[in-house]
C-alpha cells in the first residue's frame, strides 16, 4: 500500500473542513479532505440547511390560514407531510452538491473514508462501514475538523424510531401526533415550532430557568408567550428524570420544583446539547473537547482543529471562520483573530430570535453601567404593513463610552437585522455612530436606529 504526501489534510467535510481545504487550495497547498459522508456535514445535510426549509413551509402554512387580514379569499385545504420533507432533503442535496463543486473546482482531492491518525503526520482512511484499510496519507499540517454528535441523556438510548435526534426528525416518514422535546436551545426550539405549526402536540422541557437559555431573558420570554399561544407546552427548571420506551411511544418524567411532571408522547426528541468528535484522534482533550491555543494548535505539533470539535460556541459560521484563521495562521498570512464576544446567534422558529455581545444581566456582572433601548415592532410602518407587528429590537449601550455591548432581537426577519449590530459590536462603534447611519424608510431595519435612539434618550417614533 503506497504512502501518498499532501501539503496539507482536513478531517472532516463540515462548514469547517471544506471551507479550511478550499482556503488551503486557494494559498496553494497540495490539499486533501478525508470524509465519509457527502461533503457539507451536519449543517448542509441535517442541520441549518434542511431545518430552513421545513421552518419556511411551516411558516408559510400559518401565513396562509390568515390571509383574510390581507383582504385575500383563499381555501387552505391543509399540507402533504411527505412533500415538505421531501423537499427539503431536496434543498440538502442540491446544498451538497454545491460543495463538492466548489472542491472539485479548487483543485481539492476527496477521499472517502474516517481518517485515523497512525503518527503525529500520517493518518489511515478506513471504510465507514467494513473497517477495512483503503490507504494511508501524510501531510505536514493537518486540521481536525470532525464536528460533533447529539449528546444523550444519561441512561437513556437513541434508537431512531421512539427516542431520537435532530436528524430523524427531519426525516419523518409520517408526523407524529404528539412529541415531546427535550431540551429548548436553538434545535429544540426550532423543531418545536416546526411540529407545532403543522398541528403535532408538542410539550418542550428545558432543565434551566427559560427556553433559549444563553439568549437575553425578555427575549426569551417573549419567544415562550408566542410558542405557548401556537399551543406548545412549556416546562421551564424541570430536568429530565427518566425516558421510557411504551408499546405505543414514550413515557418522559421530570421534575418542577418539587412536584414530578409525567408526559406521554409518540416520540421524544433529545436536544440537550453536543459533543465533539474526538474518538482516535490523540491530542489533549477537555470536557469532551479538543483544546486548541489562540492559533487553533492542538497539543500535538502540526495537527490543528477548528469547529465544533473544539467546542462553543457550536455554530456553522463560527466553525467556517476558525478554518480561515487556522489556514491562513499555517500560510503565515497573520490573520486577525475571532472576536468570539461578538459572535451573533439566530434562532429561526417564528418569531425569529436574533443576538450579539452581552445581556444587561452579563454587563451587571462585570459592573458596566448601561442604557438600553427597547422599540417594539407595533410601533414599526413596515411591520405594521407586512402585518408583523410581534417582538422588538433591544440594543445596550455602555454610558461611558457609547460603546454598543449588546443587541437582542425577536421577531419576524430578526435574523436579517443582525449583521448590522454585528458589524457596529466588532467595530467598537457607538449608539452615535449607528445613528449617523441612514437607515432606509420603511423598513424593519429602522427598528435598530428607533432602540438605539431610545437608549441615547432621543427616541422619535415612542
Amino acid at each position: 500500500m503506497g504512502l501518498r504526501e499532501f501539503d496539507l489534510i482536513v478531517l472532516g467535510g463540515g462548514p469547517a473542513g471544506y471551507v479550511a481545504a478550499i482556503r488551503a487550495a486557494q494559498l496553494k497547498f497540495k490539499t486533501a479532505i478525508v470524509e465519509p459522508e457527502r461533503l457539507g456535514g451536519v449543517c448542509l445535510n441535517w442541520g441549518c440547511i434542511p431545518t430552513k426549509a421545513l421552518l419556511k413551509s411551516a411558516e408559510l402554512y400559518l401565513e396562509m390560514r390568515r390571509l383574510r387580514q390581507f383582504g385575500i379569499e383563499a381555501e387552505v385545504k391543509g399540507f402533504d407531510f411527505g412533500r415538505i420533507i421531501a423537499r427539503s432533503r431536496q434543498v440538502a442535496d442540491r446544498s451538497s452538491a454545491g460543495v463538492q463543486y466548489l472542491i472539485r473546482t479548487n483543485g481539492v482531492e476527496k477521499i472517502v473514508g474516517m481518517g485515523r491518525f497512525v503518527a503525529p503526520n500520517e493518518i489511515e482512511v478506513v471504510d465507514k462501514d467494513s473497517g477495512e484499510v483503503k490507504e494511508r496519507v501524510r501531510a505536514r499540517h493537518i486540521v481536525v475538523a470532525t464536528g460533533g454528535h447529539p449528546k444523550s441523556l444519561p441512561g437513556v438510548e437513541f434508537d431512531g424510531q421512539r427516542i431520537i435526534t435532530y436528524k430523524e426528525a427531519i426525516s419523518l416518514g409520517a408526523q407524529p401526533e404528539s412529541l415531546v422535546v427535550i431540551g429548548a436551545g436553538a434545535i429544540g426550539v426550532e423543531l418545536a415550532f416546526f411540529y407545532a405549526a403543522l398541528g403535532t402536540k408538542v410539550t418542550l422541557l428545558e432543565m434551566l430557568e427559560q427556553i433559549l437559555p444563553l439568549e437575553d431573558a425578555e427575549v426569551a420570554d417573549a419567544l415562550a408567550k408566542s410558542l405557548s399561544k401556537l399551543g406548545i407546552e412549556i416546562h421551564t427548571s424541570a430536568p429530565v428524570k427518566s425516558v421510557q420506551k411504551t408499546d405505543i411511544g414514550v413515557t418522559v418524567v421530570a421534575r418542577r420544583l418539587k412536584e414530578e411532571i409525567t408526559l406521554h408522547g409518540d416520540m421524544a426528541l433529545v436536544a440537550i446539547g453536543i459533543g465533539g468528535n474526538t474518538e482516535g484522534l490523540g491530542v489533549k482533550l477537555e470536557r469532551g473537547f479538543v483544546v486548541v491555543n489562540e492559533k487553533y494548535q492542538t497539543s500535538v505539533p502540526g495537527i490543528w482543529a477548528v469547529g465544533d470539535v473544539i467546542g462553543p460556541p457550536l455554530l456553522a459560521h463560527v466553525a467556517s471562520r476558525e478554518a480561515l484563521c487556522c489556514v491562513e495562521e499555517i500560510a503565515g498570512l497573520k490573520p486577525a483573530p475571532i472576536d468570539y464576544e461578538s459572535i451573533p446567534s439566530c434562532t429561526y422558529s417564528q418569531p425569529q430570535v436574533a443576538s450579539v455581545g452581552w445581556t444587561e444581566k452579563m454587563c451587571g456582572e462585570k459592573g458596566i453601567e448601561t442604557k438600553t433601548g427597547k422599540f417594539p415592532f407595533v410601533a414599526s410602518g413596515k411591520a405594521q404593513a407586512a402585518g408583523e407587528i410581534e417582538g422588538f429590537v433591544k440594543v445596550i449601550c455602555d454610558v461611558k463610552t457609547g460603546r454598543l455591548l449588546g443587541a437582542h432581537l425577536v421577531g419576524s426577519g430578526v435574523t436579517e437585522l443582525i449583521a448590522e449590530l454585528t458589524l457596529a459590536r466588532t467595530h467598537q462603534m457607538t449608539g452615535r455612530d449607528i445613528l449617523r447611519s441612514l437607515h432606509p424608510h420603511p423598513t424593519l431595519s429602522e427598528a435598530v436606529m428607533e432602540a438605539t435612539a431610545a437608549a441615547l434618550g432621543e427616541a422619535i417614533h415612542l
